[in-house]
């Protein structure tokens, strides 16, 4: 696991815009026939993250006309069209920006009649276009990934998620009041993470430092989830200078000094 430390969260989301160029250009020169297939978060975090890989499509440095994408999440129970939905948040904030497709965009069903089976569908989804290559994710306060709380399962899949009163609290900041955030979300899982051949996570800012820490410096726990990104083979935390503020100075001396020769 590699954790690269930058000034600020600009700079952050600056390194990982363009790992993912440089991760989607390397497949395209390698594969004529298999789309790069990546997995994407919602929230602030990667915010700064889509408008630098949009400047880059209009600039012509990039084309997602064969990326295929999988997002983490949904809340139960809301539109498509609904503002506070993720299929909304990603079509304003990223999609309807770029050159996608929108055959190979691929969003949770938070209306879908039978959760269950939307949920094992989306799975499969993910298996017949040969499994994702970049799983770009952020980090809750309590360490959590896409909405697999604290006493999720490490092994988990895609499923059903009853969210708690820490989560809605967090993300009543993206409604009119707390009394709108639905308390149910699908969700893909932890195991579902873990799949991908690549995982890249963004955190910034002082409020991330003690889930930072809990990550990087102690054992993997379920109460934990991101922890778990200790067991991957090929996983970036991607965090800014108040996102350490709880590890220890010889830490952050460490993988400065591992990093400073490195690219992406």
């Amino acid at each position: 696991m590699r954790l690269v430390i930058k000034d600020n969260s600009e700079q952050a989301a600056e390194f990982i815009s363009q790992l993912i160029k440089n991760r989607i250009l390397e497949h395209q020169k390698q594969s004529s026939t298999r789309k790069f297939v990546m997995g994407l978060p919602t929230g602030s975090s990667p915010l700064p993250i889509y408008k630098r890989l949009i400047k880059m499509v209009k600039d012509g440095e990039l084309s997602f006309k064969d990326i295929v994408t999988f997002n983490m999440d949904e809340y139960v129970g809301l539109d498509h069209d609904h503002p506070f939905s993720y299929h909304y948040f990603m079509w304003e904030n990223f999609f309807k920006h770029i050159d996608i497709q929108k055959e190979n965009v691929h969003i949770l069903d938070g209306k879908a009649s039978d959760h269950q089976l939307e949920c094992k569908v989306y799975e499969e989804k993910i298996l017949k276009f040969g499994g994702i290559d970049l799983f770009l994710g952020g980090m809750g306060v309590d360490g959590h990934i896409a909405f697999n709380e604290p006493g999720s399962s490490l092994a988990s899949r895609t499923r059903l998620k009853t969210l708690t009163k820490d989560t809605i609290i967090v993300n009543s900041r993206f409604f009119e009041n707390i009394s709108q955030v639905p308390t149910q979300a699908l969700t893909v899982g932890v195991g579902t993470v873990m799949d991908a051949r690549e995982v890249v996570l963004i955190v910034t800012g002082h409020s991330k430092a003690t889930a930072l820490y809990k990550t990087i410096e102690e054992g993997v726990s379920h109460m934990w989830t991101a922890s778990a990104i200790q067991y991957h083979k090929k996983a970036i935390i991607v965090c800014d200078e108040d996102a350490t503020d709880e590890l220890k100075v010889k830490t952050v001396k460490y993988f400065k000094q591992v990093e400073q020769d490195n690219q992406f």
